[in-house]
């Protein structure tokens, strides 16, 4: 009866391997979508209030989510499903949004964009609390050593201070990193576009008021700039980019690809160098390839998933 187990595990090392690999490039995909939330919310805070913009393009994105629910007839989360669910509404579908909305009034976007490196170190710990997910320590340290690098990149850039603004840029990391996690813990069985779906279904009766209160009080149209900054925040960072990020944490590991975001800071600051013209430091460059060798020390670490 022994035979056949010594005759399947060679194969459970590629299996392995192969949702790993998939879980990196999804994963990175869905960084990619993200890389351009903050310079897209700086330019739509700019004529709209960040109360609007955060619970805004909630509702919007919710539209298609809707629809996509019903025209492929997907089921309802089931009981171990919708605390997942819930708790990704909270914090990725209304938390980060105003969060990093209020933040963008003051802080520069690439500034912002660096502080955003913390985001692994806290879907980590949430997936160590909630998803049964057990990093070593060699983990925790090459995690800290990569939040280590973002902080000392953000201080340097704000020339060692640290604003309100700045103050609601760790809000935002700490409601993001239990959006991550939790969505991606109920993607595990729900499939990752559809725990996006389901979240901001059930968001967008609770902020539809509040929104429309909130645009009957603009005293003119957007400019088109905003207008197409504010439709990628909804389109882009509110769905479609957690089709990808989803599907990539429920494949190859929330703690372990949720290390890939910390490549999101150095893209979003290139983002706005080619789209904006803003200047980038060379120091940028050194502090991502610094980042991506934490990402290559992370991803060789054991993280203990759940079976």
């Amino acid at each position: 009866m022994s035979r056949p187990a010594l005759y399947a595990t060679p194969s459970a090392a590629p299996a392995a391997s192969t949702s790993l690999w998939e879980g990196y490039g999804y994963g990175f995909l869905g960084v990619l979508v993200f890389s351009l939330t903050l310079p897209m919310t700086r330019v739509a805070v700019a004529e709209l209030s960040p109360l609007l913009v955060g619970l805004g393009r909630a509702l919007i994105a919710a539209l298609p989510a809707i629809a996509l629910l019903w025209l492929t007839r997907s089921r309802r989360p089931n009981r171990q499903e919708w605390p997942g669910v819930i708790l990704a509404a909270l914090g990725i579908v209304v938390g980060w949004p105003l969060a990093s909305s209020m933040a963008m009034q003051t802080v520069p976007s690439s500034q912002g964009a660096v502080f955003n490196g913390l985001l692994p170190l806290s879907t980590a710990a949430f997936a160590a609390l909630r998803s049964g997910e057990r990093p070593s320590a060699a983990f925790w340290g090459w995690a800290v050593a990569g939040a280590a690098l973002v902080t000392a990149y953000a201080l340097r850039q704000g020339e060692g201070t640290l604003t309100a603004g700045y103050l609601w840029l760790l809000v935002a990391v700490v409601l993001g990193g239990m959006g991550y996690a939790e969505g991606a813990r109920a993607s595990r069985t729900l499939g990752g576009w559809r725990t996006i779906c389901w979240a901001l279904t059930i968001s967008a009766p609770v902020v539809a008021l509040p929104v429309g209160w909130m645009a009957a009080q603009q005293p003119h149209w957007p400019s088109s700039d905003v207008v197409a900054a504010f439709a990628y925040l909804a389109f882009g960072s509110m769905f479609l980019g957690f089709f990808a990020w989803y599907r990539g944490l429920a494949a190859g590991g929330i703690a372990r690809v949720g290390q890939v975001q910390l490549l999101q800071p150095f893209l979003t600051v290139v983002a706005a160098a080619l789209l904006f013209g803003e200047t980038v430091e060379a120091t940028t460059f050194v502090f991502a390839a610094a980042v991506i060798a934490v990402i290559a020390g992370g991803r060789r670490a054991i993280v203990r998933t759940p079976t």
